[in-house]
């Protein structure tokens, strides 16, 4: 049995820049001084342009990456997409697909940061917080406009 997934890359496209438009305010106005200080940073810290604009790109295209798989994996949770029956509301699957997600993938490699790499408890729970919110604004917005 294949699944019959839908894929909207219009949401896909208003996903990408939802997210990237939070990842602004989270990192700039919000928490940067927080984030700055738990990377090491000065206070007057600013990157070069031609760095920031690197950054940017890449930015960019992990959220257009992360994006993509989401479209995919939200999807799995349904039972219309197997044809085995009605769909629950969609938030319920935005929240599937958030929380394992994050518990699976984002977690581990945070917790690795702090092992291995000496990053404070503070700046994973600032990129934990940070990854939970966007992957919930990229799941609701793809489960809702399918």
């Amino acid at each position: 049995m294949q699944p019959e997934l839908i894929l909207n890359f219009a949401a896909m496209g208003l996903s990408v820049i939802a997210a990237f438009f939070v990842g602004y305010v989270w990192y700039g106005p919000l928490f940067g001084k927080l984030w700055a200080r738990e990377m090491g940073h000065p206070a007057d810290f600013a990157p070069e342009p031609r760095e920031m604009m690197r950054g940017l790109a890449l930015q960019i295209l992990g959220l257009v990456l992360m994006t993509y798989v989401l479209a995919h994996t939200s999807q799995i949770w349904r039972p219309s997409v197997w044809n085995a029956g009605a769909d629950q509301a969609d938030w319920v699957y935005a929240a599937y697909s958030t929380f394992f997600t994050w518990i699976g993938f984002f977690i581990p490699v945070l917790l690795s940061n702090v092992a291995w790499e000496g990053k404070s408890w503070r700046l994973f729970a600032l990129n934990a917080a940070y990854y939970a919110v966007i992957l919930g604004l990229i799941n609701t917005i793809l489960s809702h406009w399918r």
